[in-house]
């Protein structure tokens, strides 16, 4: 084992200025990811520089197997902490030869959305909280519960402390460490109420990117996971009964909801979030119904409601923004298992350019 880990960890820059790019994307299933390596001459900072590249999209869904290629485009880079050195991962999205984007690629439209000249005025920031279960490898259960049992009741579970509390905090605090070296603005990390889920928040960012940093973000989790001999679960409600679900509570805010008067501009966006909500509702993850019960801290699923403080609500205000009059607001709707880039660009769509 001593020589594999010697050499997993090789430092091929004491011999040789050419790279490895692990190009990342999406699959047919609009949830999966894959992603393959190549060499490159040296060192690249810019994705535009970066070579197209291609792939067997009949087995990824994406494609028949008589009409098989499909074409990825780069178009983020990250530090690789894998591979560490000059060794990049790179988010790209996934084309047909002809150019045209493939219907599971929703970075595309989401790209046009935020580069709409209103959308780039009001600089939307996010911070995405992104719940999450780790799972048993051998059977679907989740981490650190008895074999075809039940650990005790919801309560001491959530930030607790202890082996008997939090379950997989090695491969949690891995998760944060990688995302941090990966150049991700990962800004925080904490057990939830269910034992075996947790969640990462990334944030701020800026428009397309968030969306960007939370698909890489679940690449690093999941090649970590890999590793540590669990599974990553992002079913928004993995195990049934009175057990919380797992969402990905969307933080959102824009440059006039940040400046003063910016509440009511945020109980504006809020008003056309409730008139647009069912679209929003069939956008918002799969699944999203057996979460989304009016218990467990959410919303029932049919029903739009907001408030202050109240995390029972459809969106959330905090009282620091009702206070200061500015701020942010938080939409509790997304599931865990969300697009987001769908979610963030729908989130503009509706509250800047839609005009009711």
């Amino acid at each position: 084992m001593s020589l594999l880990s010697d050499l997993t960890n090789l430092n091929l820059s004491e011999s040789t200025e050419k790279i490895i790019a692990e190009y990342i994307w999406i699959g047919g299933s609009g949830i999966d990811l894959r992603s393959k390596a190549r060499t490159l001459p040296g060192p690249v900072d810019d994705p535009s520089k970066l070579p197209k590249w291609t792939y067997d999209g009949s087995s990824c869904g994406q494609a028949s197997g008589e009409d098989s290629e499909v074409v990825i485009y780069p178009q983020a880079i990250f530090k690789d902490p894998f591979r560490r050195g000059n060794n990049i991962l790179v988010m790209c999205d996934t084309y047909t030869p002809s150019g045209e984007p493939l219907a599971s690629n929703k970075r595309d439209a989401a790209a046009k959305i935020f580069s709409h000249p209103d959308v780039v005025a009001e600089e939307p920031w996010y911070g995405i909280e992104q719940e999450y279960t780790l799972m048993q490898k051998d059977v679907p259960w989740p981490y650190g519960w008895p074999s075809g049992g039940f650990p005790g009741p919801q309560g001491p579970y959530y930030c607790g402390i202890g082996a008997d509390k939090a379950f997989g905090r090695d491969i949690v605090d891995a998760h944060y460490k990688a995302c941090l070296y990966a150049g991700i603005n990962i800004s925080g990390i904490n057990a939830e109420v269910m034992p075996g889920q947790w969640e990462f928040q990334v944030g701020p960012a800026v428009g397309i990117s968030a969306g960007d940093e939370i698909w890489v973000a679940r690449y690093l989790l999941e090649r970590i996971t890999e590793t540590a001999g669990a599974v990553l679960s992002l079913d928004p409600k993995p195990v049934k009964g009175d057990w919380n679900g797992a969402g990905a509570h969307t933080n959102y805010s824009t440059k006039s909801m940040r400046e003063e008067g910016g509440y009511e501009v945020i109980k504006r966006a809020i008003s056309n979030l409730e008139k647009k909500h069912k679209e929003h509702i069939c956008a918002y993850g799969e699944g999203n119904e057996r979460r989304l019960t009016g218990k467990h801290e959410t919303a029932d699923i049919n029903t739009f409601k907001w408030g202050v403080a109240n995390r029972g609500a459809s969106v959330r205000v905090g009282r620091d923004t009702e206070k200061a009059g500015k701020g942010y607001f938080e939409d509790r709707r997304p599931a865990s298992n969300m697009d987001p880039y769908i979610v963030t660009s729908m989130i503009a769509e509706t509250t800047i350019l839609w005009k009711p």
